[in-house]
């Protein structure tokens, strides 16, 4: 009976040492698998950081939660010389050189020239120097001003310029701007905030945080621009749009500032810059462009049917580059929007073909009461979209628009296209 106790013995034993090994294994996978991974985040790590800005408000760094741009880096030396002899000269590219494991750039000396800061400012670590003039040319587009934009006084905005030349980075600092006009008649304040672009091609659009309730707001933001070699800063152009923040309409714009850069020397240090801000479409006088638009009004059915055409001599969106434009239908009833519809974007044109239909039921017997407006706008991805021009159609509408009107309730079931010129958004 003593052989038959053991081998019952030695069956019992068995399940305990396959658990055993089973625990160890399943010890050994979990630990492969968080090295694995590990691995795999130091690599990440480690690669070459994305083509992107750095957005530096009151010392912390902020970087932008969606970048679009999907370039890809390290080329050789033989391929860059080519990208560089064959790029246009208005064109950004990131001119990236050879980095260590952590993505830094080698030091360089630059030379610095001291000069103090803005009023009630601590000193810098870098010098600064102040310049108010760039070039003859370019201060000649600055000041060039009637005598009714000198009347009206919109403020002054002040800012700073730097070159990074150890990261290959342009810096530009909005400090503050002062005497700003009032835009609230209540209160007799503003909420203004910046938007800023960099010409000609607008790949770089940031803006500022809102102030409230104030015509001097101190700002203090810095914008660092990755991948603009110091050889291009002299073809671009600095465009400041300075806004008040409007919660229940379209924000009122103050005014605008354009800093060509053709000129400006930043070897040397930073570069303090004070602009006074300007009306905006002050240079844009070759009119907002035209609308072509048909419409025919169905008395059986209580219908209006609009077609949008087309558009032509659209102006230039920013003072540069073509616009994205499409065009936002509106009806009223008594001043009260009661439909909207919108067209497709036609990208980087002037002249844009649309032909869309859009059919709108009115509330009330004819057309005494109703009224439609057409919004040209461009589209922008980055910031809210622009007004390009207006037009109204209605019984109290003046010029083109009321005889347009007037022949579509004397002409009803008829189908009546015109061009209208396009007003000031």
């Amino acid at each position: 009976m003593a052989p038959i106790a053991d081998s019952s013995q030695q069956f019992d034993e068995i399940p305990t040492v396959v658990g055993i090994f089973s625990a160890f294994g399943l010890v050994f996978s979990v630990s492969l698998f968080a090295w694995i991974c590990c691995q795999r985040k130091s690599s990440k790590s480690n690669k070459t950081p994305p083509y992107k800005f750095v957005h530096v408000l009151k010392g912390v760094d902020i970087y932008p939660e969606n970048l679009n741009s999907k370039k890809k880096f390290g080329a050789d030396d033989k391929s860059e010389t080519k990208n560089k002899l064959a790029m246009p000269k208005n064109s950004l590219h990131l001119d990236l050189e050879k980095r260590d494991l952590n993505g830094n750039f080698p030091k360089a000396t630059t030379k610095m020239q001291g000069f103090p800061d803005l009023e009630n400012s601590s000193p810098k670590q870098f010098a600064e120097r102040k310049k108010d003039s760039v070039s003859p040319d370019s201060l000649k587009s600055i000041t060039s001003l009637s005598s009714e934009d000198k009347q009206d006084k919109l403020g002054t905005l002040f800012f700073s310029l730097e070159y990074n030349f150890e990261k290959k980075a342009f810096v530009v600092n909005i400090k503050e701007a002062r005497g700003l006009p009032a835009m609230d008649e209540q209160s007799m304040t503003s909420d203004p905030y910046i938007k800023m672009t960099i010409l000609p091609e607008k790949k770089h659009k940031v803006k500022t945080r809102v102030l409230r309730k104030t015509l001097d707001p101190a700002f203090d933001e810095t914008f660092t621009f990755y991948g603009i070699p110091y050889s291009q800063i002299q073809d671009l152009t600095l465009h400041f749009m300075v806004l008040s923040f409007d919660r229940f309409s379209r924000d009122d714009v103050i005014g605008e500032v354009l800093i060509p850069l053709a000129g400006t020397e930043l070897s040397e240090g930073r570069l303090l810059m004070d602009r006074e801000i300007i009306k905006r479409n002050v240079r844009k006088s070759s009119g907002r462009g035209e609308l072509l638009v048909s419409l025919c009004y169905q008395s059986t059915t209580n219908t209006l049917t609009v077609v949008v055409l087309k558009a032509r001599h659209l102006p230039k969106s920013d003072v540069s580059g073509l616009s994205d434009p499409y065009v936002k239908v509106n009806l009223y009833h008594a001043k009260k929007r009661i439909s909207k519809k919108k067209t497709h974007v036609k990208k980087c044109t002037p002249n844009a073909v649309f032909n869309e239909l859009f059919v709108f039921d009115i509330p009330c017997e004819g057309l005494d009461d109703i009224s439609i407006e057409f919004l040209v706008l461009d589209s922008d991805r980055g910031s809210r979209n622009e007004v390009i021009g207006r037009l109204t159609l209605g019984s109290s509408a003046e010029g083109t628009g009321g005889e347009h009107w007037k022949e579509i309730c004397e002409y009803p079931r008829r189908q009546i296209a015109k061009w209208h010129m396009l007003c000031d958004g």
